[in-house]
């Protein structure tokens, strides 16, 4: 009898790895088209992560600007309203030193006014500077004279003619001062 003959299996198992072979280098150009798509994308991320991280940055600084020029214009406003009143506490302060032999009553009512008014101003966050005694300082004092003491050291002030205001760093009005030689 004859043989039955078997199907020649070489060039299907031929034709199976070449199909292997094709899938495995589509795979290949598959992982390497999606880490060239990946590595873009990262880049893109990081893109836009730095223009999110300088917004922010951006942001931040003109929230801060923002603020200071608020605090600013408060302490300028309050400064300019408080110029106008420091006459009136001169006029009382004066007032106290030159009523020492004037009726108790009246004393104590320019007392309460002085009172009244350095509270006013220590709501107002206003600062006086400038006693007796201190280190002179030419941006704070304004000397208006000279004097030589025994009791107090070189550059200390001797006497205050006109009192200093200040809102935090901001000088309303400089203290005229006499200064120790």
């Amino acid at each position: 009898m004859a043989k039955k003959k078997e199907p020649d299996t070489k060039p299907a198992e031929a034709q199976e790895e070449l199909v292997e072979e094709a899938e495995a280098e589509t795979a290949e150009e598959t992982v390497d088209e999606n880490e060239a798509k990946l590595v873009e994308l990262e880049d893109k991320l990081a893109a836009e992560k730095d223009k999110y991280m300088r917004l922010a940055a951006e942001y931040d600084n003109y929230r801060k600007r923002t603020a200071n020029e608020k605090l600013s214009l408060y302490d300028d406003a309050t400064a300019k309203a408080v110029t106008e009143l420091l006459p009136v506490a001169d006029s009382v302060r004066m007032a106290l030193d030159n009523l020492k032999d004037a009726d108790p009553e009246i004393i104590k009512g320019i007392e309460l006014i002085s009172n009244q008014l350095d509270k006013s101003f220590e709501k107002l966050k206003i600062e006086q500077y400038g006693k007796t005694g201190d280190e002179f300082d030419p941006n704070l004092h304004n000397a208006v004279s000279m004097v030589d003491s025994d009791e107090l050291k070189s550059n200390q002030i001797a006497q205050v003619f006109q009192t200093g205001y200040k809102i935090g760093d901001k000088i309303i009005r400089h203290a005229m001062v006499q200064v120790v030689n």
